[in-house]
């Protein structure tokens, strides 16, 4: 790896190349997101907590236009994580009150957004503070047999997906990836949100490598042996030793996920096959891995499995309605790069 742009790896599927091609986000209607709160606002407190539906816009430019409105710097906007710009979005953006020259929020103008609803809190919304999103998804033009896009879908509604983290996340051609390389490699002046960024994106797709292997191997979706299991719903993980009949149900059950690394310092030294399998993978990048551990970055697990809740379909015509739930941190990606093949720069678009 170097600081020269590349493009990804066509990372390994759960069930294979999908036989069915589709056209995604035809209409800016075509793809709807609804995040899910992880709280809902007291209704008293000095931040305005604000539901938002915006078309084809990006989140940070809806918070900007809020700074703006309110009369307060920009640190005082919140919002729990960003939204794809294109299509149809509603997500949660908090109001710092305490400094605002203008509160009155009802004649506030927002162009390509509606305030669907207001209420109050005692603090900001911060990021990460949401339970998932609610996704609403046509793929249209359909080409390919029908029948064996319903039997995709109903693996993936019985098994669930790779939770691997979406093309975004590594900018257009991987350009991210390659910028946090060479920052690694060579180090520089970084502005603080772009570094972040950057080093984010390595860890993806050092996560994105061992997931792939996993489906490779066969066991992305079961618990073996010095596995760390991610407890599902959760952050809290723990090591299990195999065989384990009553791990192995409760993996059955989505109740627990295997989990794959997010590097950085502190990774505990195991053992068994899961630790054979990650050191096999991880050890071509460990140069990276160190400049990860030297930028401090704390090591992280991720679960591996991503299941979809809520799921279900419709066919209209030669056009498929998918609806679905993922929780946070899930990527609807995740779901369609299962089901059908696609134009790889509208299957996607976070702004």
């Amino acid at each position: 790896m170097t600081g020269a742009s590349w493009a990804l790896p066509d990372w390994s599927r759960a069930f294979g190349v999908p036989p069915v091609h589709g056209a995604i986000r035809v209409e800016v209607e075509d793809f709807r997101v609804e995040e899910i709160p992880l709280i809902t606002p007291l209704g008293a407190g000095t931040h305005l907590w604000l539901e938002i539906e915006k078309h084809n816009a990006n989140t940070d430019w809806v918070a900007r236009q809020l700074a703006v409105l309110a009369g307060v710097p920009g640190r005082d906007i919140g919002y729990a994580g960003m939204k794809d710009r294109r299509g149809v979005t509603s997500q949660w953006f908090s109001v710092a009150l305490q400094e605002a020259r203008n509160s009155a929020w009802q004649d506030w103008d927002i162009p390509d957004a509606v305030i669907l609803g207001a209420s109050l809190h005692n603090r900001k919304l911060k990021r990460g503070a949401l339970r998932g999103n609610r996704f609403r998804i046509v793929v249209r033009n359909l080409e390919g047999p029908a029948e064996m896009l319903e039997e995709r879908l109903q693996n993936v509604q019985a098994e669930g997906v790779p939770n691997y983290f979406g093309p975004q996340r590594f900018g257009h051609g991987g350009r991210n990836v390659s910028q946090g390389v060479h920052w690694l490699e060579h180090g520089g002046r970084l502005p603080r949100s772009k570094k972040s960024i950057y080093i984010s994106a390595v860890r993806s797709f050092l996560f994105n490598e061992l997931v792939s292997r996993r489906i490779d191997l066969g066991s992305w979706n079961r618990i073996i042996d010095g596995d760390i299991a991610s407890l599902d719903g959760s952050h809290s993980t723990f090591p299990c030793s195999m065989p384990d009949p009553e791990l192995v149900r409760r993996c059955n059950e989505f109740d627990i996920h295997p989990s794959g690394p997010l590097p950085g310092r502190g990774s505990s030294v195991r053992e068994g096959e899961s630790a054979e399998i990650e050191n096999g993978v991880m050890q071509p990048y460990q140069a990276l891995i160190s400049g990860l551990e030297k930028a401090g970055l704390n090591a992280a697990r991720r679960p591996m499995r991503l299941v979809p809740g809520a799921m279900k379909w419709v066919f209209e015509e030669a056009s498929l309605v998918l609806e679905f739930e993922l929780a946070s941190g899930g990527y609807a990606t995740s779901v369609l790069r299962e089901l059908v093949t696609t134009d790889t720069a509208t299957i996607s678009e976070k702004g």
